[in-house]
């Protein structure tokens, strides 16, 4: 890969060292398992969480005589999700044996692909804020390649006092390599990269994302030099399976090597592990080179090679994609960039915002949905896959606000209910004599005994009109909130001699 910096210099992202400011540059290869049934050269299973040595096939395990046949499924996906990076989709590539040797790699070498991915050059948007002024910063990441291998097993050292066991699981599960190129200039945007690349792949259904179970993991790519010099001397921090950890990996490599270079000494290409207990990452062996792994064109396996009519059937049968998404709910439902971003961050929340806001007005469906749900679920630790309230009950709630029938205090009590006990929000309302009170005989009887009751606050509003705002509170208060708002301030006003 050729470095090219297409970045200016930008004092706000510059990181002070004793001598002077300094730049990090980031670059990141993730590994995105594909989600399919089988294998890329194998028909066993790719289901996580079962027995070790399980899921293993003959060709998994390198017995001889085995010869791998490639998974279509999984180059689709692979094509899905280029297509999906805005990416340029090479309608010949090749696979090549990586020579390496690991105990949970069987065949001594890897099938991947080196000097003709499946995917191109391609393009991830991420945005960084909002900033103090609620603006947004949207800064464009380049995607060197996609390129389709197969995955090692897993060594365990932790199953026996003296020697290490292997689960071949894994081995030959399809992975799809997505480098990015040098194009970060902060831990914040590594992280917004992350994010948005995790929420692609979802959207697309080719990769569950799921960091915690391995399915996606970053080798991260750190070097600093002076703002505006040439590159420096990179060093990759192997298998990062957290986005919180990514950043708090570049943060600490980052200020590792400014204070070797700033004690005049050199930085060497080394491959490092990053500790989350100790929050430092530590030298694991010096980094290879290409050459290293002697690649070579695998013997068992021909080019692979498809036409426009198989790109262009996959293209048409794509998702709507988080960008486009998040364009549509600003123009067509009125939301802030900001609303937007968060509810299309994740497909499942767009998914369930959209079935709350189906004829309703977005941005009321936005605020419950954001303010009270995400929040509510935040608190309990739950995703939106787990919502203990469905979109239908959400919607019936906004529809009784709608309606008069309870206020947007009484809706909040009523949210709780349904949140905690479950129930159809209108026979709730019913059954609890939560409904809103419209009729104003009884509420301008409740006006006038608060009025009677403080005579000393009436002195007040005539000073401070303002102060009309107490009894407002006070009267939905000795109502239990049922009031309806509007006619208990209209009511206020009037007792009181102030006017609009």
């Amino acid at each position: 890969m050729t470095l090219v910096d297409v970045r200016t210099p930008d004092p706000k992202r510059f990181i002070p060292g004793a001598t002077g400011d300094w730049e990090v540059i980031v670059g990141m290869e993730v590994h995105a398992q594909v989600l399919s049934n089988s294998k890329l050269f194998s028909g066993a299973s790719t289901e996580f969480g079962k027995p070790q040595n399980s899921n293993v096939s003959m060709v998994d395990a390198a017995m001889p005589g085995m010869l791998p046949v490639i998974n279509e499924e999984c180059v689709k996906q692979a094509v899905r999700t280029g297509l999906g990076l805005k990416a340029q989709i090479n309608k010949r590539s090749l696979f090549d044996r990586k020579n390496y040797f690991y105990p949970d790699l069987p065949q001594g070498y890897q099938i991947s692909q080196f000097k003709d991915p499946i995917v191109g050059e391609g393009k991830i948007v991420i945005s960084l804020g909002p900033d103090r002024q609620g603006q947004f910063e949207d800064i464009e990441i380049g995607i060197e390649r996609l390129h389709l291998e197969q995955d090692a097993g897993k060594s365990m050292h932790d199953q026996h006092a003296t020697m290490s066991y292997v689960d071949l699981n894994r081995s030959g599960v399809a992975l799809m390599e997505i480098v990015s190129k040098p194009d970060m200039r902060s831990s914040d945007e590594a992280k917004a990269y992350m994010t948005k690349l995790r929420s692609i792949v979802r959207y697309l259904g080719t990769c569950d994302g799921n960091m915690d179970e391995g399915s996606m993991r970053a080798d991260v790519n750190v070097s600093v030099r002076r703002p505006g010099e040439e590159f420096g001397t990179r060093c990759e921090i192997k298998n990062v399976n957290s986005i919180r950890f990514i950043g708090q990996a570049i943060e600490y490599e980052a200020r590792r090597q400014i204070g070797i270079l700033e004690d005049g000494g050199k930085i060497d290409q080394e491959t490092r592990l990053f500790d989350p207990n100790k929050g430092e990452t530590r030298s694991m062996r010096s980094k290879e080179d290409a050459h290293d792994y002697r690649y070579f064109p695998d013997p068992d396996l021909l080019p692979l090679e498809f036409d426009d009519a198989f790109i262009k059937a996959l293209e048409a049968d794509l998702p709507e994609l988080p960008d486009d998404k998040k364009e549509r709910f600003v123009r067509e439902l009125g939301l802030s960039i900001y609303d937007a971003s968060v509810l299309v961050s994740e497909k499942a929340i767009a998914d369930y915002f959209e079935a709350v806001a189906a004829g309703r007005d977005g941005k009321t469906a936005a605020n419950w949905v954001i303010n009270d749900l995400l929040g509510a679920l935040n608190r309990t630790g739950k995703d939106i896959e787990q919502t203990p309230v469905s979109p239908a009950q959400l919607g019936a709630i906004i529809d009784l606000i709608k309606a008069g029938t309870i206020s947007g205090k009484i809706a909040k009590d009523l949210f709780e209910i349904v949140l905690t006990e479950g129930g159809d929000p209108a026979e709730i309302v019913e059954a609890r004599g939560m409904k809103q009170v419209t009729d104003t005989g009884a509420i301008e009887k409740a006006v006038d005994e608060i009025i009677a009751a403080n005579p000393d606050q009436v002195e007040k509003v005539k000073a401070k009109p303002t102060m009309a705002a107490w009894f407002v509170g006070q009267v939905m208060k000795a109502t239990s909130g049922k009031a309806n708002p509007q006619a208990v301030q209209a009511l206020v006003k009037a007792k009181l001699g102030i006017e609009e």
